[in-house]
């Protein structure tokens, strides 16, 4: 139960700032009952690593190929529908206060499908697009979900020194990787001999997060997995 202060706090903003479902519009909240039903769940079989749905649960062609550096993926949506309003919203257009609801379906998803990871570390921006921003969402996604599971966030360790085009408008998977190459650094010894969960809102290729599992792992990090909100197939 939250304490009285903040309680009231709550009523008030909802009062005076009432919650809008980003899918129908119904009133009270920002993604009612209805819509959360109707939410395009990931569900098995999926490949082990990229957690893409796969008709036999095997590693897929691009993994086995590949030899990802992370340990897998994981995500509880495809990236569509209300799904990615949410997230466009929250990126985007300036919603912060969503970021509880959707950490909320993060730790609904890590309750039933144990994830490995002894601290949370947010996908960093580079700092042009983070004052451009005014925020970075993939932190606020985290430190909400530190919230609900108990386990810390770490920021500042790892470090996106170039600045590049967004994933979602590279062209390709090769394009992709590249865009990530070298992209990303650890700046101190924090993470070292811990298994690491990396948090982010979209995984697109996976190339994001595959090129913060190698810099993560060369500094010593044991285990890196993957938490996204959704997958864009």
């Amino acid at each position: 139960m939250l304490p009285p202060i903040t309680a009231f706090k709550r009523v008030a903003l909802d009062l005076f700032f009432p919650r809008w479902c980003i899918g129908c519009g119904k009133e009270g909240d920002y993604i009612c009952g209805s819509c959360r039903e109707k939410l395009p769940a990931i569900t098995p079989p999926i490949c082990p690593v990229c957690g893409r749905p796969q008709s036999r649960g095997a590693i897929c062609r691009s993994c086995s190929n590949d030899s990802p550096e992370i340990d897998g993926i994981r995500s509880p949506f495809i990236f569509e529908g209300v799904i990615r309003q949410a997230i466009h919203e929250l990126k985007y257009r300036n919603l912060r206060a969503l970021a509880p609801t959707l950490a909320g379906f993060l730790h609904d998803y890590v309750k039933e499908n144990p994830v490995t990871g002894d601290v949370l570390v947010p996908v960093p921006l580079h700092r042009k697009r983070q004052r451009e921003r005014g925020y970075n969402q993939s932190a606020l996604l985290a430190k909400e979900l530190g919230r609900l599971t108990g386990l810390p966030v770490v920021t500042g360790c790892l470090a996106r020194q170039s600045h590049a085009l967004p994933q979602a408008r590279s062209a390709g998977i090769t394009e992709r990787r590249k865009n990530v190459s070298d992209a990303f650094a650890c700046l101190d010894g924090r993470l070292r001999d811990k298994g690491v969960l990396i948090i982010d809102d979209v995984s697109t290729s996976g190339a994001t997060l595959n090129a913060c599992a190698g810099v993560l792992k060369s500094a010593g990090v044991t285990t890196v997995w993957g938490l996204t909100l959704a997958l864009e197939l």
